[in-house]
């Protein structure tokens, strides 16, 4: 079966310094690797609810690239630093975003992410409807 690279146009710079493809899609499945809360210019954002919110709409400009919506994913995994102590802002983040119910969800935590300040890192699986 064929496969078909995503790459959104805000994210090229990072795929040309990191050097993966932001999704992959194999017929009607995208495979959306961990997207995080950071600037067009790749910066960290400190602030945890504003951090969260970056990597929630960085998420939506891939699914968007894919044509998909939140409503298409199907399974997603997200990474924690410090999990219960900012579930409750990521979870609101999240809320805000997605239809509830309508998908897999297994939370992860983890010492560390790619870079320092990083709390949050989701990684999807969607189907395209």
């Amino acid at each position: 079966m064929d496969r078909e690279v995503i790459i959104p146009e805000e994210m090229r710079e990072i795929v040309a310094r990191a050097g993966y493809a932001p999704a992959i899609q194999v017929g009607d499945t995208i495979y959306v690797v961990g997207q995080v809360g950071r600037t067009k210019d790749l910066q960290v954002i400190e602030d945890p609810r504003d951090q969260f919110r970056a990597m929630w709409e960085n998420l939506r400009i891939v699914l968007e690239a894919a044509n998909c919506t939140f409503d298409d994913v199907v399974e997603m995994t997200s990474y924690h630093v410090e999990m219960s102590k900012h579930m409750e802002i990521f979870r609101t983040a999240k809320n805000e975003v997605f239809p509830k119910g309508t998908y897999a969800w297994t939370c992860i935590g983890v010492a560390e992410l790619a870079h320092p300040g990083l709390l949050a890192e989701v990684k999807c699986v969607a189907v395209k409807r």
